[in-house]
């Protein structure tokens, strides 16, 4: 091409700022012939190769991942002979204090079913609570016997102790949840029956005591014992919540003030308002046949009733029944005082549970007010929605 011949540029379009670009009419674009389909060439003709053999593969056995077979230990300790076991011991002891208590038999029988039911117990607890039940059954048998046959009083009077103390703890780590209030009331007898054959084993060693001495020493070291065991159940204190704070501050501060009031009437109170509220008693006494037990009443049986009650919904409730063990403690200490009678603690610890199985309908009504659905169909829907899982009550809840 010469240079006399202009070239042809294709224009342009021109950037301005802030502008519209304008359009530029593109060049014309020649058009490209369609493509011609020519045949693939065949192939040379030969032998045809098929698909390869794949290699036979054979079946990997799992070795180790089968179903384990259990032993027998373990499976003993699944089947409910060790339960049958254990009821029959803590029924032949019962049997044997019953009998002492009746003055019936030789005067041995006490010793031999207050050491028959607290080794009971040692194991039972130890199961329950996930620990060593063969070593406690053993270690509270040996101490047993030896506090027995030693004769010494301070030996007898602490095994008295610690019986009452196992014999409060199991009865409260021996609940299982209730869906419903009539469950409660179920589990709130179970708990007391198992601390009143604590109360028989407990009088059984034939302690030397000071009724308050004791009174206070057993409560702390019930107190102590089960909240040791609901900081593990109860997920610890970050398992609490702003609500089970509240619950934990609240029994406390009931627990302080029953102490304190009574103490304090004991003590420093006046003649008139002392003797206002002696008249209550007697009159209960002669009219009813006994007067119930206060910490019994107002704490610990409405704070077991709601406890089990709240446990099937929130794992908070464990630390609402921590308190509970201030009834099993005050059953399991009911015998102990020489100038009461047996049948008026019997009555009193009666009258202390139907009144504070009262108080706990009374807030567990409160409780569901405030966090349930209203009307019929919802309290349906929440006891049907209540499932929270928990062992059953002869297995281990650690």
């Amino acid at each position: 091409m010469s240079r006399s011949v202009p070239r042809r540029r294709a224009a342009r379009p021109s950037r301005r700022r802030g502008g519209r670009r304008t359009p530029v009419d593109p060049a014309p674009v020649e058009a490209l012939p369609a493509p011609v389909d020519r045949p693939a060439p065949e192939p040379a003709p030969g032998p045809v190769a098929g698909p390869e053999p794949t290699p036979a593969v054979e079946p990997v056995r799992a070795v180790g991942l089968g179903p384990r077979r259990l032993t027998g230990r373990e499976q003993l300790a699944r089947s409910r002979w060790p339960f049958v076991l254990w009821s029959a011991v803590v029924l032949a002891g019962v049997g044997a204090l019953v009998s002492c208590l009746l003055e019936v038999g030789p005067g041995w029988l006490c010793s031999a079913g207050a050491v028959t039911v607290a080794t009971a117990y040692s194991w039972a607890l130890a199961v329950r609570s996930g620990g060593r039940p063969v070593v406690v059954g053993l270690l509270a048998l040996v101490l047993g016997l030896a506090a027995v046959l030693s004769g010494d009083e301070s030996l007898r009077t602490g095994a008295a102790v610690l019986t009452c103390v196992v014999a409060s703890v199991f009865a409260v780590m021996a609940t299982v949840p209730a869906v419903r209030f009539i469950g409660a009331v179920r589990e709130v007898v179970i708990a007391v029956v198992l601390a009143a054959v604590g109360a028989m084993a407990t009088v059984g060693f034939a302690p030397v005591v000071t009724v308050v001495r004791f009174e206070y020493a057993t409560l702390g070291l019930s107190l102590l014992g089960s909240f040791a065991l609901v900081y593990r159940l109860g997920a610890g204190l970050h398992g609490l919540g702003r609500r089970g704070l509240v619950i934990v501050l609240l029994g406390t501060g009931v627990l302080a003030i029953t102490l304190a009031y009574a103490e304090l009437l004991r003590r420093y109170g006046t003649p008139g308002l002392v003797g206002n509220l002696l008249d209550v008693v007697v009159w209960s006494r002669d009219n009813l046949g006994a007067f119930p037990r206060p910490l019994e009443t107002v704490l610990g049986i409405p704070a077991l009733a709601w406890g089990v009650h709240m446990r099937a919904r929130r794992r908070q409730g464990w630390w609402v029944c921590a308190f509970g063990v201030a009834a099993t403690v005050s059953v399991a200490q009911a015998l102990v005082n020489p100038a009461v009678a047996l049948t008026e603690s019997v009555l009193a610890v009666t009258y202390g549970a139907i009144v504070g199985l009262a108080i706990g309908y009374v807030v567990i009504r409160i409780d569901l007010a405030f966090t349930a659905p209203r009307g019929r169909r919802g309290r349906r829907a929440e006891e049907a929605a209540a499932l929270r899982p928990e062992p059953s009550r002869t297995r281990a809840l650690l």
